[in-house]
């Protein structure tokens, strides 16, 4: 918690889960398809899932992985939900499992920020700043 708050970034907080350095960057488009960077540190014994997760700039989310096996370029594939380890940190970026927000209803600028909902199987309900920069 400690680090988080060195860097200027106010954590989401649901019981056991943290959720950390959560962005998505900008673009000029309205209707586009952002990946959303964040991680997710679950402190309980138990493992949890991130469920649902909705933002006001957004129409819709789903949860994706990426399949990199085989011939052909990775592809993603939509699952139900994202398995979080028990006692550990799960790193949600476009390369892995994460969340992608579809169709944006207007221009992402950086350094806006906005308060979105991340469901999650046991910790329940989060409130989540997310914050549009570029990502590196």
């Amino acid at each position: 918690m400690t680090f988080a708050v060195l860097l200027g970034c106010v954590p989401a907080l649901a019981g056991e889960i943290d959720v950390l350095h959560a962005s998505v960057a900008p673009t000029e488009k309205v209707g586009s398809d952002v990946p959303l960077h964040m991680t997710v540190m679950n402190r309980a014994a138990e493992a949890d899932s991130l469920l649902r997760f909705r933002c006001p700039f957004a129409n819709f989310s789903e949860r994706v992985t990426v399949d990199k096996g085989g011939e052909g370029p990775p592809s993603k594939r939509p699952i139900q939900a994202i398995a979080l380890k028990a006692s550990g940190e799960t790193a949600l970026t476009p390369e892995g499992m994460h969340v992608m927000l579809l169709q944006t209803r207007q221009p992402l600028v950086a350094g806006e920020r906005f308060t979105c909902s991340a469901s999650f199987r046991k910790a329940g309900s989060v409130e989540v700043p997310v914050e549009v920069r570029a990502v590196k």
